[in-house]
Parts: C-alpha cells; structure tokens; sequence
C-alpha cells in the first residue's frame, strides 16, 4: 500500500532532483574531505594544530571551473538577454 502511494510516476522528477541534489552534496563532501587544506581527517595531521600552507590553499581555491569562469561575462543567457534589453537591434 505504502509503495503504491509514493511510487508515482508524477513523483519520479521528484526523486530524480532529490537525488541529484543529495549527488552534488556528497561529491562536495567528498572534494573537501580528500583536498581541502584546512580539513585533516587523520589524527596525526589533526594535532599540527593550524598550519600555514597558502600555496595549497590557492591550489585548492583555483580549481578548473574558477578559472574557465573567471574571464566571462556574469550572463546565464548573453543573446537571450540582449534581445530583450535592446529589441530595436533584433
């Protein structure tokens, strides 16, 4: 009975963006856990106590997508938003 109330299929988009989300939270869980700087998961690491390790934290800071990112414009939709900023060039 239970399985038959959730188990819609007007339901399955709502699985599919759970489980996408709870996807990207894990990666980045994941992500901080291996190669963030500033988490030290082992003990040994954990008792340095606060280190002073600037080049692996821009290491860290700069990832691919920052730096693919970095030199574009901040526009989702630049052609979308320039067709209904100026309709007269259109």
């Amino acid at each position: 009975m239970a399985t038959n109330r959730w188990l819609r299929p007007e339901v399955y988009p709502l699985f599919a963006a759970v489980g996408v989300a709870i996807g990207i939270c894990g990666l980045q869980l994941v992500r901080n856990m291996r190669i963030n700087p500033e988490v030290r998961v082992n003990k040994v690491k954990r008792a340095a106590g606060i280190l002073e390790n600037f080049e692996e934290g821009e290491k860290y800071s700069e990832h691919a997508i920052r730096k693919f990112a970095r030199n574009r414009p901040p526009e989702i939709f630049p052609n979308l938003n320039r067709f209904f900023s100026d309709p007269q060039k259109n």
